[in-house]
């Protein structure tokens, strides 16, 4: 994939360009934007510039015309590297959609990779790996022969699982969050995959972790039902879900899904599974703010009705 243009390749442009991002932060966005434009103008066909213009429009209360930005972006850059498709959506110029555009997702954790762990753990708060992992060892207690992190990003739920899992694999979709991954050296296998299309052939799991995933995916029928085909009979399945008060999911102002308690319960039960325990914590923080959410552990109801209920002798 060509590399997207943080600069627009013409001086003049990106001088004009920086003047507008001053009178953006000086609180002018429509003189912004009309610098930008005039931008534009000198470097038609940067796509990047077209999308921030799209946000200074926004800024300004011109949804039209940010629409009309977006939709320049889309053109000249139909794989959507930069999220025009969701900015459209949560203007209502664009309907609905289950998932982003999976080059958005990748764009952005490849230029999030070196500030990832620092801004998350250091800055937001993030405490999501250790929760999920007591709520694992809570749930079944003892050693696991086969994890699956999906959406491992640079490993940092993979260095709670590695004490107790003998063998560890990791999927993500940025290459260089795997690259960060890797160099921690405690997954067996580290692979590129889209979760929009994650499968997984070979001995089933007894572990599958998705910390703090389903954020970038929307809808979750397709990979709930691929995990459930993934795990053993007495495997596990934990998750978080940012949380939604009502309906399915929705996509948020921060570009991420949020999901219902009911929906996540009822995409488990079309799967054949069944939650094992929810409790209700605070993710991370957003400019500030705490980020509801839930930490889900899951598993096929007979075998753990075996395991809490067994036979006598």
């Amino acid at each position: 994939m060509k590399p997207l243009q943080a600069s627009s390749g013409d001086l003049n442009a990106d001088r004009r360009a920086d003047f507008a991002e001053m009178l953006l932060a000086s609180g002018e966005p429509a003189q912004a934007a009309e610098l930008l434009l005039g931008a534009l103008e000198l470097a038609p066909r940067w796509a990047a510039g077209w999308f921030r213009l799209g946000e200074m429009q926004e800024a300004a209360g011109r949804l039209d015309q940010a629409a009309q930005a977006w939709a320049m972006t889309l053109k000249l850059d139909p794989a959507d590297r930069l999220g025009a498709a969701l900015k459209l959506q949560l203007i209502g110029k664009a309907p609905a959609a289950p998932a982003p555009p999976s080059a958005f997702v990748e764009t952005l954790f490849d230029h999030y990779a070196d500030s990832f762990e620092g801004s998350l753990v250091g800055k937001l708060g993030y405490r999501l790996p250790d929760f999920l992992s007591q709520a694992i060892r809570k749930a079944r207690p003892g050693r696991f022969r086969l994890a699956i992190d999906i959406g491992c990003g640079t490993g940092l739920m993979g260095e709670r699982l590695r004490p107790f899992v003998d063998r560890l694999e990791g999927y993500d979709i940025s290459a260089a969050m795997l690259r960060k991954a890797k160099a921690k050296g405690i997954y067996d296998l580290l692979a590129k995959v889209d979760l929009q299309h994650f499968c997984h052939s070979g001995d089933g799991a007894d572990l599958v972790v998705a910390a703090d995933v389903f954020i970038y995916l929307g809808a979750l029928e397709r990979i709930v039902g691929a995990v459930a085909g993934t795990l053993a009979e007495d495997g596990l399945f934990a998750f978080s879900l940012e949380t939604l008060a009502g309906g399915d999911f929705a996509l948020r102002p921060s570009r991420r899904y949020a999901h219902s308690e009911a929906y996540a319960r009822r995409v488990l039960s079309a799967s054949g599974l069944a939650v094992l325990s929810l409790e209700s914590m605070v993710i991370r923080h957003d400019r500030r703010d705490p980020v509801e959410g839930l930490a889900i552990v899951a598993g096929f109801p007979a075998a753990f009705a075996e395991v809490s209920n067994p036979a006598p002798a």
